[in-house]
């Protein structure tokens, strides 16, 4: 199952500056792990031990998986995850 990931600039390095990759999975976790196991170093940018890291934002074609199944969320071949660090500012 092929699903592409695109990665925000900040993570770039850990893809060797490629803006998108593929990776597999049936769920959000399970392609996190497997991404990581692609680029070394990636997954503890994006998770950490309670699910998805809070100023990392993931979409799931283009909807926010927190308000779906979080890192549980089922992926489908030819879905499309965004990584996306959150952004403050006033």
């Amino acid at each position: 199952m092929a699903i592409e990931v695109r990665i925000p600039t900040i993570l770039r390095p850990y893809t060797d500056g490629a803006r998108a990759v593929e990776a597999s999975g049936d769920t959000l976790r399970t392609l996190i792990a497997d991404l990581d196991a692609r680029h070394p170093g990636i997954q503890e940018r994006i998770v950490d031990d309670a699910g998805l890291r809070r100023f990392v934002n993931v979409y799931l074609n283009d909807e926010d998986v927190r308000f779906l199944d979080g890192i549980d969320t089922a992926l489908s071949d030819g879905d499309v995850v965004t990584v996306l660090p959150a952004v403050a500012g006033g």
